[in-house]
């Protein structure tokens, strides 16, 4: 399959950092049952900052880390379920803001924690069908806005922040798979009007589904691309929860792949939290021309996706 690469990166998040003690203070909880159950130990939270500035920042990041001609971008895209807006789209508001040309496509997409990964598809395809070298790829999500504060068992798991991508064209291997299933009860929120617009989320049953869904994803994009995990240098999952990674991990043992987690820093950032992760990676210099990378995930819908990619 003819396939896309990563160019650059950028991330973004809240100057607002939120600790598990924080947390303790709003709901009955404590530091180690959040760290026990989740891994996580802080997440951060927007005061000043709006998922469209989030989303700016971290775009204008990659961008520059890209160093590329804003002319030679076909559309600019964002994976977001907290849009400050119904419409116009955030992806709009960051074609203006970064001074990209108007024939620019710019939309949305809503697919929950997902939302980057089917956005990896959409990229691809606007670059097979378009005139143009690259498009801008962001996740950002503003959480915080539609987390229920006296909910305890879901408070504590989530974030705020943007991770943004330059994505090119290429001939190294690539694979991608994307799944749904309207399964709608486990995982919602409420849309534009109502005054109950907060996330609801069954634990259980959304931890069951993304073992699954993760084994899924990473299991399939190994068959269609032919490589095992030992050819595998890092797999980059949706940070929801470190418990559900290392239970996947755990079948993988042994094998050279690297399960890279940071989740104990942001918690649950939805969209963003592939991108943060790849930008941080890379900035720590983990990621070397010609490794390989398997990025998969999973979200509200149900969706859940898989892709491979060299770097």
């Amino acid at each position: 399959m003819e396939g896309i690469r990563i160019e650059a990166t950028g991330r973004a998040l809240p100057k607002k950092i939120v600790t598990n003690e924080d947390m303790s203070r709003l709901v009955d909880t404590t530091d180690e049952w959040i760290r026990t159950r989740t891994g996580i130990g802080q997440r951060h939270h927007c005061e000043e900052e709006t998922c469209t500035s989030l989303a700016i920042e971290a775009a204008k990041k990659a961008m520059e880390k890209a160093g590329i001609d804003p002319e030679d971008v076909e559309a600019v895209v964002v994976a977001t379920a907290t849009s400050d807006l119904a419409f116009p789209s955030t992806a709009c508001m960051v074609q203006k803001a970064l001074g990209l040309p108007q024939e620019v496509m710019a939309f949305d997409i809503s697919a929950g924690c997902t939302g980057f990964l089917y956005g990896l598809g959409v990229a691809r395809g606007l670059l097979l069908a378009g005139k143009k070298q690259h498009v801008l790829l962001i996740g950002s999500e503003y959480l915080s806005r539609i987390t229920d504060f006296t909910d305890r068992s879901t408070c504590v798991l989530f974030g705020d922040g943007a991770g943004a991508a330059v994505i090119s064209r290429t001939k190294k291997p690539f694979a991608y798979r994307a799944w749904s299933d309207g399964e709608a009860g486990p995982l919602y929120c409420l849309g534009v009007g109502s005054d109950k617009a907060k996330l609801h989320m069954e634990g259980n049953q959304v931890f069951r589904f993304a073992v699954k869904a993760i084994a899924q994803g990473i299991e399939e994009i190994l068959k269609d691309s032919g490589f095992t995990m030992d050819d595998i240098d890092y797999v980059v999952c949706h940070q929801a929860n470190k418990r559900i990674i290392d239970h996947v991990g755990k079948k993988y043992a042994g094998t050279k792949a690297v399960f890279y987690t940071n989740v104990e820093y942001y918690a649950n950032t939805s969209a963003a939290s592939i991108p943060i992760a790849l930008d941080e990676m890379s900035e720590k210099g983990m990621l070397e021309p010609g490794m390989k990378l398997i990025l998969v995930g999973f979200g509200a819908g149900f969706t859940w996706s898989s892709a491979l990619i060299m770097i």
